[in-house]
C-alpha cells in the first residue's frame, strides 16, 4: 500500500469514527394531530391532541373519558417507527383495564383485525390486547405506523385517558445532503425518500419498519445510495454488510438468493469508492476471494452464468424467467468488473486478472443475451428490469433501452428496480424523461397520502381508490388493503420500504450532478442535468464536509454554476 493510501486511510478513519459516534438511536414522544374517528361513548377526545408530558395527575378536569366498548382512531401526521405511550387518569373503575391496540400504516389497516386482507403480526406486533394501569403510564409496541386504533374491551368499565403519544425511535444523525429546485413535487419526493431511508436506519439498514425488519442485502443498493446522498458514510452500511456475511457461510448465497451475493460485492465497491476505507476492505478478503471464485465457477465456456440459489431480481419481474436470466447475466458482468477493481485495491493481482478474463467472457455473452432478449421476449413484465441492467453493464445500447423503459411510461415499474431504470435513462441522457417518470410514479404515492415510499406501487391501483389517510367510503377501493401481490398482499404490504428511496439519490447525482470519480471524493465531477428546471441547489456529504452546489439556467440557456467544496476535493466541472 503506497503512502498516499496510508495517509488517506488514517484521515478517513477519523472521519468514519466521528460518523459512528453520532449513529445512535433516540426516542421522541409525538402527540397525534387528528382524530380520524370515534365509535361508542367517547367524550373530550380532543384532549389527546394536546402536547403531552408523559405524567399522570390526580386532576380529572381535562381527560378523555371512554365508557363501555368504544374506540378512537388517531393520526400522528406521518409514518414513524416505534411504539405507544398511554397515560391514564383516575378513572372511576379502579384497577387495570383491557385495551386492544392496532397500529396501521393506513387508516384501513388500523381498523383491521389480524388475518383480514393480509393483516399480520409478522416481524412486528401491530395488533394485540394489553392491560393499562389505573392512574399510571404504560409503554408498548415497536412497529411502523402512522395511525392508531385504541379500543376498550370491557362492557362496564370507564377509562380516563390523559395522553396517547407515539414513541418515535430513529437514528440520531444530521441530514447533510439537501436538494431544492423550482419544482415543488421533486423537492417533496427527494425529502420523502430521505425520510423513508432514515426510518429504515434502525439497528441495521432494514427494508421496512413494519414488515421486513430485516437486512436484505440485494435490496440495499438504492438504500445505500440514498444514505450516501443524505447522511454520508454512516456505519450502519458496513455493519449490515457484515451481518449478512457472517450469517451466510460459503457456498451459501446471501438471503438464499444468488444475485444478493453479487450485490454484496457491488456494495463493497461503492463503500470503498465513497470512503477509501482500505482497512475495512482488507477485512473482507477471506470472504470476498472465495465468493468471487464461486461466482466464476458458475460461468460456462460460452460466458453464460448458471448461478444457484433462488434466481431473483425483484418481485414484479419474477414470473418472466427470460428477464431474470438476462438480468442475472448483466449483474454477473457488473460483479466481475467490481471484483477486479477490489482485488487490485487489495493487491491480489492473480484473482484480479481472473475476474478480468471472465468479465470479458460474460460481457460478450451478455451482448448476445441482450439481442436474444429483445427478439424473443414476449412478456412485458420484467423487461424494463432486465434491459436496465443490460444497459448499466454496457451490453445493450442505452438509447434502445431508454425507448423500452419510457414505453407506456410507468407500466412495469417497481419501487425497487425503478431506481435502476432511472439510472439507465440517465445513461442515455434522458434526464428530463426520468424526472417526469419520477414525478408521475413516486408522486402517485404522495397523491394517495403517502409520507414514506412503499414496497411496491402501480399507478393503476389509484383508479377509484381511496387514500391511506381516509376511511374508505362505499364504492371506493382501498389502496392498501385491496392491492399488492407476491409476499405483500393487502395490509401485509409495507408502506415504508427503504428500497423505494431511489429518487433521492438519483436527483442528487444527476440533477445536482454529483459523480464521485476517485476514491473518497478526492475527485468529483459536477455535471448538472436540469431538464425542465430553471434552477437547483443543494449539498452533498463527503468525509471532509459538504459540497454545496447551485445551478441556474440563464436567459441564453447556459447553466451558471456556483460550487463550494472542501479543499481536499478536486472539482471537475462539465
Amino acid at each position: 500500500m503506497d503512502i498516499r493510501k496510508t495517509l488517506l486511510s488514517l484521515c478517513l478513519l477519523i472521519s468514519l469514527s466521528a460518523v459512528a459516534q453520532k449513529s445512535t438511536l433516540t426516542r421522541e414522544y409525538i402527540s397525534p394531530v387528528r382524530i380520524v374517528k370515534c365509535d361508542g361513548d367517547v367524550k373530550n377526545p380532543e384532549r389527546l391532541l394536546k402536547k403531552g408530558i408523559g405524567q399522570s395527575t390526580l386532576s380529572n378536569a381535562d381527560v378523555c373519558a371512554i365508557k363501555g366498548r368504544a374506540s378512537i382512531i388517531l393520526d400522528f401526521g406521518s409514518e414513524l417507527h416505534g411504539g405507544l405511550q398511554i397515560v391514564t387518569g383516575m378513572s372511576p373503575t379502579a384497577g387495570p383495564q383491557r385495551l386492544r391496540i392496532t397500529f396501521g400504516e393506513s387508516v384501513s389497516e388500523a381498523m383491521s383485525r389480524e388475518g383480514e386482507k393480509g393483516a399480520t403480526n409478522d416481524h412486528a406486533m401491530r395488533c394485540f390486547e394489553m392491560q393499562v394501569p389505573w392512574l399510571g403510564v404504560a409503554e408498548v409496541g415497536n412497529s411502523g405506523y402512522r395511525f392508531l386504533r385504541i379500543e376498550t374491551i370491557d362492557e362496564n368499565a370507564t377509562l380516563y385517558l390523559r395522553e396517547l403519544r407515539a414513541i418515535s425511535i430513529y437514528r440520531d444523525i444530521e441530514r447533510i445532503g439537501s436538494f431544492t429546485c423550482d419544482d415543488t413535487l421533486l423537492n417533496k419526493i427527494w425529502d420523502v425518500g430521505a425520510y423513508t431511508v432514515h426510518l429504515c436506519m434502525q439497528d441495521y439498514l432494514w427494508d421496512g419498519i413494519k414488515r421486513d425488519r430485516l437486512v436484505w442485502i440485494g435490496d440495499m443498493m438504492p438504500e445505500v445510495m440514498s444514505v450516501f446522498s443524505v447522511f454520508g458514510a454512516d456505519d450502519i452500511i458496513p455493519r449490515s454488510l457484515d451481518l449478512t456475511r457472517d450469517a451466510t457461510p460459503l457456498p451459501g448465497w446471501m438471503n438464499g438468493i444468488s444475485s444478493y451475493s453479487l450485490w454484496w460485492i457491488l456494495l463493497h465497491e461503492k463503500w470503498y469508492l465513497y470512503t477509501g476505507d482500505i482497512k475495512y476492505l482488507e477485512q473482507q478478503a477471506d470472504y470476498l476471494y472465495p465468493l468471487l471464485e464461486q461466482v466464476i465457477s458458475t460461468i460456462d465456456k460460452d460466458g453464460r452464468e448458471h448461478l444457484g440459489g433462488s434466481r431473483f431480481l425483484d418481485w414484479p419481474s419474477n414470473a418472466n424467467t427470460m428477464a431474470v436470466d438476462a438480468g442475472l447475466q448483466a449483474l454477473t458482468v457488473m460483479t466481475l468488473e467490481s471484483g477486479e477493481k477490489l482485488c487490485h485495491m487489495l493487491g491480489n493481482e492473480a484473482l484480479a486478472d481472473k475476474c478480468h478474463s471472465y468479465h470479458q467472457k460474460t460481457f460478450a455473452a451478455a451482448r448476445k443475451v441482450a439481442r436474444d432478449f429483445v427478439k424473443k421476449n414476449t412478456e412485458p413484465t420484467g423487461e424494463k428490469q432486465a434491459v436496465a441492467l443490460l444497459s448499466l453493464c454496457g451490453a445493450m445500447d442505452s438509447e434502445e433501452v431508454a425507448r423500452i423503459i419510457e414505453k407506456n411510461t410507468t407500466d412495469g415499474f417497481s419501487t425497487f428496480y425503478g431506481y435502476f431504470m432511472c439510472e439507465a435513462l440517465a445513461k442515455a441522457n434522458h434526464h428530463a424523461g426520468a424526472m417526469d417518470i419520477i414525478k408521475r410514479y413516486w408522486g402517485g404515492m404522495l397523491d394517495m397520502g403517502a409520507t414514506t415510499f412503499w414496497e411496491d406501487f402501480d399507478l393503476r391501483w389509484t383508479e377509484n381508490a381511496s387514500p391511506i389517510d381516509q376511511i374508505v367510503p362505499a364504492g371506493r377501493l382501498d389502496i392498501h388493503g385491496d392491492f399488492g401481490a407476491y409476499c405483500y398482499k393487502g395490509f401485509r404490504h409495507s408502506l415504508c420500504h427503504g428500497w423505494a428511496s431511489g429518487p433521492t439519490s438519483w436527483l442528487s447525482h444527476h440533477v445536482l450532478g454529483v459523480e464521485v470519480m476517485d476514491t473518497a471524493f478526492c475527485k468529483v465531477r459536477i455535471t448538472p442535468h436540469l431538464g425542465h428546471l430553471k434552477w437547483v441547489k443543494g449539498s452533498y456529504p463527503t468525509p471532509y464536509g459538504a459540497i454545496t452546489i447551485e445551478h441556474r439556467v440563464m436567459e441564453t440557456g447556459e447553466i451558471k454554476s456556483e460550487i463550494s467544496a472542501p479543499k481536499e476535493i478536486t472539482i471537475i466541472r462539465e
